[in-house]
């Protein structure tokens, strides 16, 4: 009769030890020097729903992955919440790129409100035919192209990969386009939201981003990637609250809910009310052991 009571007692003091272990965040990881937190993450179910399939580790290598292509991602910054992403096939001061070989930059419609490159991003077009989106009725109607934080077409001509494309001389006599459009545009993405080589009809494109209050003289101190922002829209108030009580934030198989995870369980608001629950059956479980102990007890004297 004691061994069976006191093989209850040590299983009911284990559940009651288990239960009130700290909770550890196993959503956080790293792949090669990058760390990969929240909103983003490399495992299912963890991260914020609206950034879920978008990190993956390659060889130590962390590639970010959209409807336009594969980037390498240069660095995440949680302090100003953006990512420095680059596109091998992208021209830069040193090389132009042509044959519609790079990725550009588009997202999934619903990915729009969780990520877009920063203001100060500028995108050159280069190669661009006349019959492009861009050109529809040049040169009577204004061109799209302007400079961006201070970075354009016009200094980007003065880099040395425009001294000679393939053999032939792409660098335009000065500013003036004359009846044909210019071989370089540059924008923002805002004014276009996506940047298509095919549906634009170019042949390549370079990307640049200011770091203000950084401001540097030409092309080739420029930073050449693509810069983008990234939100989470509202809800971090979940993942604050989540976090506050010992949870990590991640969301439900649905790809949509987020949830809050509490060790072995979940919880739709956060780890208080897992706590709350749990209270009262280690209350239950407490009473328990106090019983038996004391049966213990009359029976060790009997």
């Amino acid at each position: 009769m004691i061994i069976p009571i006191f093989t209850t007692f040590f299983f009911l003091t284990q559940f009651f030890q288990l239960g009130s272990t700290t909770h550890t965040n196993t959503c956080r990881s790293f792949c090669g020097n990058l760390t990969i937190d929240y909103p983003f993450a490399l495992q299912s179910g963890c991260g914020h729903p609206g950034f879920r399939d978008l990190l993956f580790c390659m060889n130590d290598v962390l590639m970010f992955h959209i409807v336009s292509g594969s980037y390498r991602v240069l660095d995440i910054d949680y302090a100003y919440n953006s990512l420095t992403l680059h596109d091998p096939h992208m021209s830069t001061c040193d090389a132009i790129v042509l044959g519609s070989k790079g990725n550009g930059f588009a997202v999934e419609p619903w990915r729009v409100p969780y990520m877009n490159p920063t203001p100060d991003n500028v995108f050159m077009l280069i190669g661009c035919s006349a019959q492009s989106p861009l050109f529809q009725g040049f040169p009577a109607k204004h061109l799209p192209c302007r400079n961006v934080s201070g970075m354009g077409c016009e200094q980007y001509y003065g880099c040395p990969a425009w001294d000679s494309v393939g053999g032939h001389t792409h660098k335009p006599p000065g500013s003036a386009f004359g009846s044909d459009p210019p071989q370089c545009c540059a924008l923002s993405f805002d004014s276009i939201k996506a940047i298509n080589l095919t549906k634009l009809q170019c042949g390549g494109y370079s990307s640049a981003y200011s770091l203000a209050p950084l401001r540097v003289d030409g092309p080739n101190d420029w930073s050449y990637g693509i810069r983008v922002k990234y939100s989470v829209q509202g809800n971090e108030e979940f993942c604050r609250a989540c976090e506050a009580t010992g949870g990590t934030c991640g969301y439900g198989t649905d790809g949509i809910r987020q949830l809050c995870m509490c060790g072995s369980t979940n919880s739709t608001s956060n780890c208080d009310t897992v706590k709350s629950s749990s209270r009262r059956i280690y209350s239950a479980v407490d009473t328990l052991s106090g019983f038996l102990m004391c049966l213990l007890a009359w029976m060790a004297t009997n």
